[in-house]
């Protein structure tokens, strides 16, 4: 008959034990060999935020992540007798601690079992905390936060793996922002390092969770953006990030108007791999701040040099506007239902006696930062009334003439008395007078927007919304400022009718229109499905080769003459846009 006897030994030596273990005022646990807590350090206990720990299981104790390897540890300790280490976080009041555990058996002899295991824990959290502080100052900028070019890297590799799988395309997208090294020289570098900081947040709330946004020196920042492959979604996502900059910074007692560049690679039409991507989307951004800043340029292999005769074209451009090289188009702005020509929209072309026709991509940007387009657009709208009326006496009826109206010229102090000179001269009623400006336009600086368009409206001339959507976007401005028509932009209108998404877009600007009495254009129409879609959803005015491609004015009189429309336009001949405008 076995005795009894040795209990009361054994238990006495376990509390013995356990006053030695609670005289070390660390984490201490004794368990036994299931890992059930039967001691637990007055420490461990005060951590845990429990009243008590007896009871409990020391698996149950760890983090979720942490708890297989703490089963293998203590089965493998059960199994062999030998101490070992293990690294875990132990679930405290506080959230989580690391906790270095020494686990190991005692009461064993020979061939005779553990009575229990001592698990005796080292907090390792600062220690944690510090190697955490030295990754994130490793991969993170200083001053922003954001991620750094090696983190960078590594974000652009782990998309290109995702891409690869799932067949899907992204950007790569380079934002320089414009004018900075003048308010680092003018305004001293706290300004610009508030300035970078607070550039830094807008650019980050205006992206998604799942796209990465690093700052990789100085004032340029890049964005690496999943999903995003196609022009519209490309439009539309940099459109975001240009208005976003556009708005003024407040800092201290200094109101700063900056602005930004944008350059776009696009995986894997460009380039399969992190360095070129960055590279390709890095000239993109120079090309854009070289050809007229404020604007977003898709790689294009072509462009991947310096602008070509740049220096000489702006010198002919002086010369063009005294030799008279520079002509109108227009492109007629149609009844979505009778066809019948309601108006035309004004664009300004260039016939270079050697170079031929210089499109507007190249020479407008100049135009823009050299001041010229002031010029050229008073020339423009006073000419545009003109012309309108001749159209109408072919006509025989009443039309209307739409015209661009650039940033640098609505900020100009004397674009209003250009408005008043081009309708006096040419006796045009401000209701036949449509200005198209863009969103970004807009928000540049809202008060004195507010101001000049109600000057306008008071003049009773139409304001247009240009590319509706793809920039500032916010529908405050549409109750605040004295608005008349929307033009939806042609990205939302090629994948008509086949993208439900786009589908969707133009239905949502159709209805709001409505409910807010504006009209809308359409623009982009090329094909009659396009059109029969946009018909069946009350679009009132359509704009694209369907209907007529930019014409000489004589061409444009002959078709309101014989009420017949340019050819359509086939798409192997129009060109390869690769330029994103905001």
């Amino acid at each position: 008959m076995l005795s009894s006897a040795p209990t009361v030994p054994l238990r006495a030596a376990h509390s013995e034990i356990d006053s030695l273990l609670e005289e070390a005022g660390d984490v201490v646990f004794r368990l036994d060999l299931q890992g059930e807590v039967l001691f637990a350090s007055q420490h461990a206990v005060a951590l845990s935020g429990l009243d008590s720990l007896r009871g409990a299981n020391l698996v149950a104790l760890c983090a979720e992540a942490d708890q297989p390897a703490l089963k293998s540890a203590l089965a493998e300790l059960v199994q062999s007798g030998t101490a070992s280490r293990v690294e875990l976080r132990l679930r405290c009041e506080q959230g989580e601690t690391w906790f270095e555990l020494r686990l190991s058996v005692y009461g064993r002899n020979g061939a005779i079992p553990a009575a229990g295991i001592l698990a005796v824990g080292r907090d390792l959290s600062a220690q944690h905390a510090t190697e955490e502080r030295l990754r994130h100052m490793a991969t993170h900028d200083a001053l922003t936060e954001l991620p750094n070019r090696l983190l960078l890297s590594d974000r652009i590799r782990m998309t290109i793996a995702q891409a690869r799988r799932s067949g899907q395309g992204f950007s790569v997208a380079t934002v320089g922002i414009d004018g900075f090294k003048k308010v680092n020289d003018g305004l001293g570098h706290p300004v610009g390092d508030a300035v970078l900081r607070m550039a830094a947040a807008r650019l980050r709330k205006t992206l998604r969770d799942s796209d990465t946004l690093a700052r990789v020196g100085g004032d340029e920042f890049v964005a690496v953006l999943p999903g995003t492959a196609t022009e519209a979604q490309i439009k539309l996502v940099t459109g975001r990030l240009l208005a976003t900059l556009q708005a003024p910074f407040e800092i201290d007692t200094h109101t700063i108007y900056l602005g930004a560049s944008v350059g776009v690679s696009v995986y894997p039409q460009h380039a399969e791999d992190e360095v070129r991507l960055v590279a390709l989307a890095d000239a993109a951004m120079s090309r854009a701040k070289e050809t007229g800043k404020a604007r977003c340029v898709v790689y294009s292999p072509r462009h991947s040099g310096p602008p070509e005769h740049d220096i000489s074209l702006e010198a002919a451009m002086f010369q063009a506007v005294r030799e008279g090289e520079f002509m109108l188009y227009y492109q007629p702005i149609v009844d979505a239902r009778t066809r019948e020509i309601e108006g035309f929209e004004t664009l300004m072309r260039w016939k270079h006696p050697t170079l031929g026709m210089v499109p507007p991509v190249r020479f407008i940007p100049i135009a823009e930062t050299n001041g010229l387009i002031n010029l050229l657009g008073a020339w423009a709208l006073k000419a545009a009334c003109v012309q309108l009326k001749q159209f109408e006496e072919v006509a025989k009826r009443p039309l209307y003439i739409s015209v661009n109206i650039s940033p640098r010229q609505f900020r100009n102090d004397k674009f209003l008395d250009v408005l008043d000179d081009a309708m006096a001269f040419s006796g045009l009623p401000g209701e036949q007078l449509v200005l198209e400006i863009t969103e970004g336009t807009l928000m540049i600086d809202p008060a004195h927007a507010e101001t000049i368009l109600t000057r306008m409206a008071d003049r009773k001339a139409r304001i247009a919304i240009d590319d509706f959507g793809t920039g500032y976007s916010s529908l405050a401005y549409l109750k605040r400022f004295p608005i008349s028509v929307l033009k939806i932009d042609r990205a939302f209108i090629r994948d008509l009718p086949g993208s439900q998404k786009d589908g969707a877009i133009c239905n949502a600007v159709l209805d709001l229109a409505k409910h807010l009495d504006l009209s809308v254009v359409a623009e982009g129409v090329e094909t009659e499905e396009q059109l029969a879609h946009l018909q069946e959803r009350g679009c009132q005015y359509i704009q694209g080769y369907l209907t007529g491609k930019p014409m000489a004015a004589h061409v444009a009189m002959a078709a309101l003459r014989e009420r017949t429309y340019a050819n359509l336009v086939p798409p192997e001949s129009r060109p390869d846009v690769r330029q994103v405008q905001a």
